[in-house]
């Protein structure tokens, strides 16, 4: 059974840092591109970064460049969201989710197949 879980979450300091995590299980994560996606209250759920199968491409929203990272090792099937300098508007919880297909170019949720089931991360002094 396919599953991904994600974990990392929690409180923060506005400027501090936060490495969440996508684990994988039943299922060969090589062949999937990886996607982070967050959603606060009251909005729409928002795609943030995505990861090819290999690792050697990623792409990112505008609202995260610069200070989000995503990695991925797939020898221990999980993929990472390195996130720092974060602001209170980082605040959401942060879902990761496969795809068989390419990163697309805009990370939209209708591309994308097996969803986690989430990690809350505030932001807030």
């Amino acid at each position: 059974q396919l599953q991904l879980v994600e974990s990392g979450g929690g409180l923060v300091q506005p400027g501090g840092s936060l490495r969440l995590s996508c684990a994988a299980s039943g299922f060969t994560v090589d062949y999937y591109a990886i996607g982070w996606f967050r959603q606060a209250p009251g909005k729409e759920r928002e795609g943030i970064s995505c990861i090819s199968s290999s690792g050697g491409s990623t792409n990112y929203a505008d609202s995260v460049k610069g200070r989000f990272t995503i990695s991925r090792n797939n020898a221990k099937t999980t993929v990472y969201l390195q996130m720092n300098s974060l602001k209170p508007e980082d605040t959401a919880v942060y879902y990761c989710a496969a795809t068989g297909r390419n990163c697309p170019r805009v990370v939209v949720t209708t591309r994308f197949n097996y969803w986690g089931q989430g990690t809350q991360v505030t932001v807030s002094s």
